[in-house]
């Protein structure tokens, strides 16, 4: 029987667990933390299959000078941070041109449409039906030329894609959303995408229904892991764990532990915040307020307000921008009371510079990536997990895994 160590036990983690043991897998889930507590329990908790088409760099001089002057609130940076982080930049704004772009969406978009079936094969099974909202997700705009401009985007991603939306005026947005205080324009509803009113907490269901299968967690320190003669070998509170295959799905931890095999995985790291508030009278669905970046999203904890990106390396402090901007944007939509935690959460989305998740083998026997999906972990985890399993066990076939192989990267 094939034995694997997977690394990492947020929601890509969580689901290799799950998809190797389907597969007939010894797999022990090792994570310095309990399942679902490090980014995937900050996210916005939406399987997005609308998200056919990830998020690219500026190509426009205007837009560049818009985010180097920090002229909106979806993008925040650090000149000291500017160093660490020019080289991953570069590639992403080179990647980002209209034809290596167009080849990752062309194979983005047949994960990202697929993504809630795949999530589907463990939602019942982990008893999660109850974290599960099936109503899609709102776009709102404060003006008519970028409602109309959204419009139109929209209507191109359900003739190209098939991906279904509605366009709602303001008279039609104030009557689903009756809490709302603010009149806007109107709204684009993506209305095939599903959320969850708690992220981390389906993860640590994902992961007890891996237990249920057989499977094992073990606190350990994924950094140190170490090849030997017939495998590798990782720390765990309980002993040392040995397996034939180990499983890198660190998110944004994993170019740390790569560059001690000699990989220098140029990831392009983006931190994002959010706070939960108490109140009664929050948005139905989940609501973005295109104009301030604010995302507003019903949450089991309260009403929480995520921020758009902060360029940001790991261990750098906090910043308080976005998040005063978004909170100040929510509480003009909305009457939010007070915070339920005392400081804002922050936590750092591991995003490829050809906005494409890393999975496939490596040049070390035995040793798995799987990383690198950007703003969509929380979305991709199990459809990306559910190929690399395939992938490990010899099945090479699927033409959706083969834009996704670390062979493809330069780097690797």
């Amino acid at each position: 029987m094939t034995t694997s160590i997977v690394l990492g036990a947020g929601m890509v983690g969580v689901s290799t667990a799950l998809a190797l043991k389907e597969a007939g897998h010894e797999v022990v889930l090792v994570d310095r933390k309990a399942p679902g507590r490090e980014t995937s329990y900050g996210n916005a908790g939406i399987i997005q299959t609308e998200a056919v088409e990830p998020y690219a760099f500026p190509r426009s001089l205007a837009e560049i000078i818009r985010v180097a002057l920090k002229r909106g609130n979806d993008t925040d940076w650090r000149l000291g941070d500017m160093p660490h982080l020019a080289g991953p930049l570069w590639r992403y704004f080179t990647q980002s041109a209209p034809t290596p772009y167009a080849r990752t969406i062309a194979a983005y978009s047949k994960l990202a449409l697929r993504a809630s079936d795949d999530h589907a094969r463990f939602v019942e099974p982990a008893k999660a039906d109850d974290l599960i909202v099936r109503q899609g997700w709102r776009a709102v705009y404060r003006s008519r030329a970028k409602l109309d401009a959204a419009a139109a985007t929209a209507s191109r991603l359900k003739r190209d894609y098939g991906v279904p939306s509605a366009v709602l005026t303001s008279d039609e947005l104030a009557a689903s959303e009756p809490a709302l205080k603010s009149r806007l324009a109107g709204a684009v509803h993506w209305t095939s995408p599903w959320t969850c009113r708690d992220p981390g907490e389906l993860v640590a269901r994902y992961a007890a229904l891996f237990v249920a299968r057989g499977g094992k967690v073990a606190r350990g320190d994924a950094m140190s892991l170490q090849q030997t003669g017939v495998g590798w070998r990782v720390r765990a509170e309980d002993g040392d764990v040995t397996a034939e295959n180990a499983v890198v799905a660190l998110g944004p931890w994993s170019p740390v532990l790569l560059a001690r095999f000699g990989y220098r995985v140029p990831m392009v790291l983006k931190r994002g915040y959010h706070w939960h508030f108490a109140g009664e009278d929050g948005p139905r669905i989940s609501m973005l307020d295109v104009d301030s970046a604010a995302l507003i999203a019903p949450m089991n904890a309260g009403w929480r307000v995520l921020t758009g990106a902060h360029l940001a390396p790991l261990g750098t402090p906090p910043a308080s921008r976005q998040i005063r901007h978004a909170v100040s944007a929510a509480r003009e939509l909305f009457t939010l009371r007070e915070p339920v935690e005392a400081t804002p959460w922050s936590g750092t989305r591991p995003c490829m510079p050809d906005m494409l998740p890393v999975v496939g083998p490596t040049r070390h026997k035995g040793l798995w990536f799987h990383f690198g999906h950007g703003h969509q972990g929380f979305t991709l985890g199990p459809t990306t997990a559910l190929l690399l399993a395939e992938l490990i066990d010899g099945h090479h076939t699927n033409p959706l895994a083969l834009p996704l192989l670390p062979s493809t990267r330069d780097w690797a």
